[in-house]
């Protein structure tokens, strides 16, 4: 009888921040990296935004006699092409950290999204492609196009707590 050694390989770099327990997370959270100050900033690629335009070219221009009356209109064709608008972007901003995401949170989230308009799913409490893209179409407008959630959006979500400047401004 043959005996074998089956190689056990352990990767302690892939454990949520502070082992906080991330099952509800279904989204990329790309790379979040935790400052000193215990602030977390989100390094993301915005999408490149891509337009299809339509034209009418001439094929054929038109035919005068000698008298200018046309004797043949013109003919055109349709030409539709992509161009792009804006490159992708590499983006960074401030965003809650991964160990915020717990299942309350998220169900929160996905509350607060589906007050506005944004969310038409069921509150899971998970944070998943249809929360994510909720998150985007919220803060497209004024923050990153982007599925992480920013601290900007949070708050005027009324999931965050204000910065005392915020609050001075009133």
């Amino acid at each position: 009888m043959k005996k074998y050694v089956v190689p056990f390989l352990v990767l302690s770099g892939c454990a949520p921040v502070n082992g906080a327990a991330l099952d509800n997370v279904l989204i990329d959270m790309g790379k979040i990296e935790t400052r000193a100050d215990g602030r977390c900033i989100a390094n993301d690629i915005s999408p490149a935004i891509i337009e299809t335009v339509t034209i009418q070219e001439i094929d054929e221009p038109e035919l005068r006699d000698a008298d200018g009356n046309v004797t043949r209109p013109a003919s055109f064709r349709t030409v539709t092409r992509q161009q792009i608008v804006q490159e992708r972007q590499n983006i960074q901003f401030e965003t809650l950290c991964p160990q915020t995401y717990t299942v309350e949170f998220v169900s929160t989230l996905q509350r607060a999204l589906k007050g506005r308009g944004t969310y038409a799913g069921a509150i899971t409490g998970t944070l998943d492609r249809a929360t994510g893209a909720a998150i985007r179409q919220f803060q497209r407008d004024d923050g990153p196009d982007t599925a992480l959630l920013s601290i900007a959006a949070a708050r005027k979500l009324g999931l965050v707590a204000l910065s005392q400047t915020q609050l001075d401004r009133g």
